[in-house]
């Protein structure tokens, strides 16, 4: 009997909860210490890496949280939230459509950029110049993965992400007063200053860029930093959708529909009034 139920309780195993009638314990941890003593930032961390984390980490995180909840209804995700509503979806199916947009494209720029900036951090950790490294992972990285630089470039903040620099500043007090190393923020400004040598211009550090130097240097594995993102950005889309929901309107799609798209294809009409 025992047997049996040893089998069924192994079913799922996992360090993250335990539970019983009347208690609750996140990673060993009562809820009741937890409840009006952690800050939401802190509880991510607990959740996914295991322990509290210090006060000015949980700081840092927040500082990259905050700076990525929005960006308008021209983001993908944001629209498809709020078309989603038009159609008769609650936020719980908004919020799930937009997430589910959040890949590899739109939203998954960040894990790619620690990655990116792993690889740099690697060849610098075996003597190669901070530059150097930097000009020798972007051709690696364009060689193998994709012509785009995770993390940097932008259609719409040129020459400057605003986010940026503010994220990076804080980076800085950080390292200054130890709480990381600051040497992902200097991996970072060197990818960009090798990017605007070869493009004999400025290419903006992005939010994708600016928060994964800030994720690599609190240790937050790639797809962790992915996720992180989908949480920040899942504020704005509530908000959005909420929004929408107020405002009203059915069944919106991407454009008024005064605006028609361009049919390729063979017969066209050519009256489209």
């Amino acid at each position: 009997m025992s047997g049996e139920n040893n089998d069924v309780s192994d079913w799922w195993s996992t360090e993250i909860i335990d539970m019983a009638p009347g208690q609750i314990r996140f990673r060993g941890q009562p809820i009741e210490d937890l409840i009006g003593s952690v800050s939401f930032p802190q509880m991510i961390w607990l959740m996914t890496r295991g322990a509290l984390p210090s006060q000015e980490q949980a700081k840092l995180l927040e500082c990259a949280l905050v700076a990525a909840v929005d960006h308008g209804p021209q983001a993908p995700s944001i629209a498809a939230a709020r078309m989603a509503v038009t159609c008769g979806l609650g936020l719980n199916g908004a919020m799930a459509s937009a997430v589910n947009m959040l890949d590899d494209v739109h939203g998954g720029a960040g894990e790619q950029a620690v990655e990116l900036y792993g690889w740099i951090d690697e060849a610098v950790s075996a003597g190669v110049d901070a530059e150097e490294a930097a000009a020798q992972m972007i051709d690696r990285w364009q060689q193998t993965r994709t012509a785009f630089v995770p993390g940097f470039g932008h259609r719409f903040h040129k020459p400057e992400d605003p986010r940026a620099p503010r994220l990076l500043g804080l980076v800085d007090e950080a390292a200054r007063a130890g709480t990381v190393s600051g040497r992902f923020a200097r991996i970072g400004r060197a990818v960009q200053h090798v990017l605007n040598t070869r493009k004999g211009k400025p290419v903006p550090m992005n939010i994708d860029g600016a928060t994964a130097v800030i994720y690599a240097e609190l240790g937050f594995a790639g797809p962790l930093a992915r996720g992180l993102f989908c949480l920040s950005r899942s504020v704005g889309v509530i908000a959005h959708a909420w929004e929408q929901m107020q405002q009203g309107g059915r069944n919106k799609g991407p454009t008024p529909p005064s605006y028609r798209w361009t049919y390729t294809g063979p017969n066209q009409i050519e009256d489209k009034r």
